[in-house]
């Protein structure tokens, strides 16, 4: 149900469930906590794609025929799963681009929100529709969205759980580009490449100064940056950087 394939610094993960509309089953969430904790330990890659089977839904959020049979209880405990692996998502060390390659509603744009950056297919459309279900979204969609797009759009769209197609969602800021859908994985190809070109570790602690630093008040981001700035500069990479500035050639990166 995940597919990996991995090359040149780039690992890109499919899910691989179309005839679900990559719907998130609990099988499925197996496999996808164990490929993201493959990723995470291969230090050989720099950035990550994550990516939809078929070209109709990148992910419908949670697999509500599976749900139907479930208890009160099972349902709050798959929703927490659910959650876990959108964090776990959010903690890959390298930078993740969401390749949204057809609707992402309900816990599908929440996974895609936890992704670092999000690239839509023109034609898509996407929104936290769980309101319409009597519920809310729990894996993370009322805290990553507000911080992303600002209170008020947020709570529009999770008051009304009306869908907005792909050029709304980027007026928003919800995705950070728009491409035609034939070339979605080029542009998030063309986009991984620019970052996987860079110092892996500078890369990493970036994110990690991004990350951990919007979540508090800005003396504390400040000292969190400082601290990942002192990572980068006992690495070989940034020696490396230094030397082939000096010789005016393409740095060779090793995550070092």
């Amino acid at each position: 149900m995940i597919d990996i394939k991995i090359k040149n610094n780039i690992a890109i993960v499919t899910l691989n469930r179309p005839d679900a509309a990559n719907a998130l089953s609990i099988e499925m969430l197996n496999e996808f906590n164990k490929a993201l904790q493959i990723i995470d330990n291969d230090l050989n890659v720099y950035c990550t794609i994550i990516t939809g089977a078929g070209d109709k839904a990148f992910c419908a959020g949670a697999d509500l025929k599976e749900r139907k049979n479930m208890s009160e209880g099972e349902v709050i405990q798959t929703v927490r799963y659910i959650g876990e692996t959108m964090n776990n998502i959010e903690r890959l060390r390298m930078p993740v681009i969401a390749a949204i390659n057809g609707a992402a509603f309900g816990g599908g744009l929440e996974l895609a929100l936890a992704c670092d950056i999000r690239i839509a297919a023109d034609e898509i459309k996407l929104g936290l529709t769980e309101t319409s279900l009597a519920i809310i979204p729990g894996a993370g969609g009322t805290q990553r969205l507000p911080r992303l797009i600002g209170l008020g759009q947020a709570k529009r769209l999770i008051y009304t759980a009306k869908p907005v197609r792909a050029e709304e969602a980027l007026k928003l800021g919800i995705v950070e580009e728009v491409t035609e859908k034939g070339q979605l994985i080029v542009t998030a190809m063309k986009l991984a490449e620019a970052i996987a070109s860079n110092g892996p570790i500078a890369l990493e602690q970036a994110k990690t100064a991004i990350n951990r630093g919007m979540q508090t008040d800005i003396s504390t981001g400040l000292e969190i940056e400082h601290l990942s700035y002192k990572q980068t500069i006992p690495t070989k990479d940034r020696q490396e950087g230094l030397l082939a500035f000096k010789e005016k050639r393409k740095p060779r990166y090793k995550g070092e």
